[in-house]
């Protein structure tokens, strides 16, 4: 199932660096994050925890940019 989250990033190469962290968090079949609509959207694995996942990504970006705002 896919969901698209607004985010905030300042830069594009954060953007392509949060992308990649959030393509490895587990419950994650694909991401992509889009910096000039300021979107992010998810591909979670069936059955995955949707709620749980993005809170696991939110931590991955936050290694990434401490800035970067997913709202959920």
């Amino acid at each position: 199932m896919k969901k698209s989250y607004k985010i905030e990033v300042d830069c594009a190469a954060c953007a392509i660096k949060m992308e990649d962290a959030a393509k490895n968090t587990i419950g994650v079949k694909d991401a992509t994050v889009n910096f000039m609509t300021q979107k992010m959207i998810v591909d979670f694995e069936d059955g995955a925890e949707k709620e749980d996942v993005m809170q696991e990504i939110l931590i991955n970006c936050k290694k990434v940019d401490r800035d970067c705002e997913i709202y959920l």
